[in-house]
């Protein structure tokens, strides 16, 4: 697949399979997110990849308790409302039970530190289109990059004193009936462009 269409052909995928992602695959991917650029080349993103069924299942629980104590208001942005209503459900799972989460972080003082995960998660999320793997961006855990029990556990996990989460993704092949994600093109709704020339 060549880079543009990999770059316009790809869709979230939030229903997986519980095969594994190849180590191989999943090298690629990870080497797409390392070599994405960064502020002053400075190279600070930590890449956590959770791939332990019970790390992932650990991380739901803690995540869908962390969302069930707070309360909506007529301010609170829509996917952060839905995470939150769904968990006071319960049976709440961010991750929609991808085989593989990759967690992106970076020093909690940096500047550039959203900047530099955000490019890093969509190198990563158009590398695994391109190997026809699904992929979906992932806020829970940035929106939760604070909470105590949260931070506690990522730091048994790797996550170091001064970082914070800033994006996460899923990946994993898709649960569709060729394996392969959607890559149905989607009309443009929003993405003003003014040219100036």
């Amino acid at each position: 697949m060549e880079t543009l269409e990999a770059i316009l052909s790809r869709r979230s995928t939030r229903s997986y399979t519980p095969a594994p992602v190849e180590t191989e695959k999943l090298q690629q991917i990870i080497d797409a997110g390392r070599y994405a650029p960064s502020g002053g080349n400075n190279q600070t993103n930590h890449f956590l990849v959770v791939q332990n069924p019970e790390v992932l299942k650990k991380l739901a629980t803690l995540a869908e308790s962390a969302f069930a104590k707070m309360e909506v208001t007529e301010n609170t942005y829509s996917s952060l409302k839905g995470s939150i209503l769904q968990s006071k459900k319960g049976g709440y799972v961010f991750y929609y039970h991808a085989p593989v989460l990759i967690i992106v972080a970076n020093q909690k003082n940096y500047g550039n530190n959203i900047a530099d995960c955000a490019v890093a998660v969509e190198n990563m999320m158009v590398a695994a289109n391109a190997l026809d793997l699904g992929s979906c961006w992932i806020n829970q855990l940035k929106w939760l990059n604070e909470d105590a029990e949260i931070l506690s556990y990522l730091r048994e996990l790797g996550l170091k004193e001064n970082e914070r989460v800033y994006a996460s993704m899923i990946v994993g092949y898709a649960k569709s009936e060729d394996g392969k994600p959607n890559r149905k093109p989607l009309p443009r709704k929003g993405n003003e462009v003014t040219v100036i020339a």
